[in-house]
């Protein structure tokens, strides 16, 4: 089980495509799964799982540790090039629109588990279904994340280098991004923020 560290920082911030991330201080980590008898087959599977894309791999990773977050609120650092009340707002329908996706990425993921059951009738291991489950295990973690995350209270903290990073998107100023993305890194300990913005 993923531990949240009540010292982590989360982010809302938009990528270089535009699109809203959620994330965490903390790096991304192996999907911790107990099944010592298929040790080898579950090691494989979880190999494969770390070949999704980062960005999403840490936006879910991110929603999966909040499951476990102690405290009644959580602050929330954003860039600030939008108010506070309309930080709110959007963040909210942010969550609506991921608990939709989770929900129909589950189900989708129920009806093929069980085809991918299948597949163990081919010679070798049937790392498509493992796979499958694996994923099927981060999306509940992260959906039961996102039903926590919109129960408790949110907080939004200002941050002037991702509101610098935002503009730098808004401008299309590819050249500055490096460097802005290496100050965001050395401020916050974020060593994998290239991969998620």
């Amino acid at each position: 089980m993923i531990e949240s560290n009540p010292n982590m920082d989360f982010f809302y911030i938009r990528d270089r495509k535009h699109r809203y991330r959620f994330f965490c201080s903390e790096p991304l980590h192996d999907v911790t799964v107990r099944f010592s008898r298929w040790e080898k087959f579950w090691e494989s599977a979880k190999k494969k799982l770390m070949l999704l894309p980062r960005r999403d791999l840490a936006q879910e990773q991110a929603f999966a540790r909040i499951r476990t977050w102690k405290r009644k609120d959580i602050t929330i650092k954003v860039s600030g090039c939008i108010n506070v009340r309309k930080s709110h707002r959007r963040f909210y329908l942010f969550l609506q629109k991921k608990r939709s996706q989770h929900v129909l990425m589950l189900v989708l993921e129920a009806i093929l588990l069980p085809i991918s059951g299948v597949l163990a009738f081919l010679p070798g291991p049937n790392v498509f279904f493992g796979v499958l489950a694996l994923i099927m295990i981060t999306h509940w973690q992260a959906l039961r994340g996102i039903n926590h995350l919109s129960r408790i209270q949110r907080h939004f903290s200002r941050t002037p280098l991702f509101r610098e990073w935002e503009e730098a998107v808004d401008s299309g100023d590819e050249d500055i991004y490096p460097v802005i993305l290496d100050k965001i890194s050395k401020k916050y300990h974020l060593e994998h923020i290239r991969s998620i913005l």
